[in-house]
């Protein structure tokens, strides 16, 4: 009888009205001790406001159904195929929607409802992986800064292909603890290629200078990553880096001459496919191995002085001295290295010569950098030492 009457009432009340009374009926349904007969009238009553004219009667059962797993479910799977702004908050907390349901919504390519399925408080790695492979950038963000969904390793490299171009999802990805160095470095070359479109398109640069300046930006940041990466994380870093076709000479030339070693045998291992140990034992030792591991990992004979100087300079003197760990380059070895090379015919060496002249440069930089800031560190600590003799005085 009550919901007859509703029904009948429902056809002269005005739009808020409507929402007041829907939204007091739904929770009538959830709460209150109704018969059988009442419920199945109510859940008709529902169904019907389905195709109410105004956003704001759905809504209101959308909001009242949203997170209860006793919500009638024809209601609110009808409720969850209803335009965004009514659907997002069974999207986002309903516990009636299966997996398969969720994908669903996220292929549709409405911004709003992908979102809404990415705030969900838990999130299975294959509604996560959706999301990575047709989300916009909205929802791919809502996703990354949900700690409640499961994100696979391969989505992350998915939401790095498609949006890495844009600030905030390189720093919701970079804020990560679980983010994989392949990832991270992948996020770099975005970054590069970005600042160079960026200023080649102010006209601030010429495009080839912008991109080569790019390019060692990124190939420094990758032998930093490297170095501050664990043992584990090397190999895959490496077989990322094969794979995107960014393993040359040039970048193993930065990680041996920055003291890197470890990265730069791991590269040869994984060139040569060879074990490990084997190559370390190759480039720790000072026999006529080397060679046949360098052309066995395929790289250039035109960059083998170097390499061997390198390597050489590396068994004399060591990095222990040098600044900047294993993510800089050293000076004091690349100028040696630069000095034995230029003693070598002219030709195929030369374009060697002008990479080290570039590094050597590099490092000059590096080094008065951290000489510099030692300076000021130092006077600062002076300062405040004295000032604190004078109050003691």
């Amino acid at each position: 009888m009550i919901v007859r009457q509703f029904l009948q009432w429902l056809r002269t009340a005005p739009a808020g009205d409507r929402a007041e009374a829907t939204s007091a009926l739904a929770r009538a349904y959830l709460h209150s001790d109704l018969t059988r007969d009442d419920k199945a009238a109510a859940v008709g009553a529902m169904i019907m406001l389905l195709d109410d004219p105004s956003p704001l009667v759905r809504r209101a059962l959308a909001e009242v159904f949203a997170g209860n797993e006793n919500a009638p479910p024809a209601v609110v799977h009808s409720l969850a195929s209803d335009q965004p702004e009514v659907a997002a908050p069974v999207l986002a907390r309903s516990p009636l929607l299966l997996d398969a349901d969720l994908v669903e919504q996220v292929a549709t390519g409405e911004a709003a409802r992908q979102a809404a399925v990415a705030m969900r408080p838990y999130l299975p790695c294959s509604v996560s992986a959706a999301i990575a492979e047709v989300g916009c950038a909205e929802a791919c963000l809502v996703l990354l800064e949900n700690r409640g969904a499961e994100i696979v390793p391969f989505s992350l490299d998915r939401i790095v292909d498609r949006h890495g171009h844009l600030a905030a999802i390189r720093d919701s990805l970079l804020e990560r603890d679980d983010l994989p160095a392949p990832t991270r470095q992948a996020l770099v070359v975005k970054l590069s290629q970005t600042l160079a479109d960026f200023v080649t398109a102010r006209q601030w640069l010429a495009e080839d200078r912008a991109r080569r300046i790019a390019k060692e930006a990124c190939e420094k940041a990758t032998v930093a990553l490297a170095a501050d990466s664990p043992d584990g994380d090397v190999r895959p870093l490496i077989r990322h880096l094969r794979a995107s076709g960014q393993l040359n000479a040039g970048l193993l030339l930065r990680a041996l001459l920055s003291g890197n070693v470890g990265m730069f045998e791991e590269a040869l291992a994984e060139l040569a496919d060879m074990p490990l140990q084997r190559v370390s034992g190759i480039v720790h030792g000072r026999g006529a191995g080397f060679r046949a591991l360098y052309d066995k990992a395929g790289l250039p004979a035109s960059t083998l002085p170097a390499f061997r100087e390198a390597l050489e300079a590396m068994r004399e003197e060591g990095f222990i001295a040098e600044p900047g760990g294993a993510s800089r380059l050293k000076r004091r070895i690349i100028e040696r290295v630069l000095t034995r090379c230029e003693g070598a015919a002219i030709g195929e060496v030369e374009p060697v010569l002008t990479l080290l002249r570039r590094y050597a440069a590099e490092a000059a930089r590096e080094e008065a950098r951290l000489f510099c800031d030692e300076l000021v560190a130092e006077d600062r600590f002076g300062f405040v030492e004295d000032d604190w003799r004078l109050d003691a005085a």
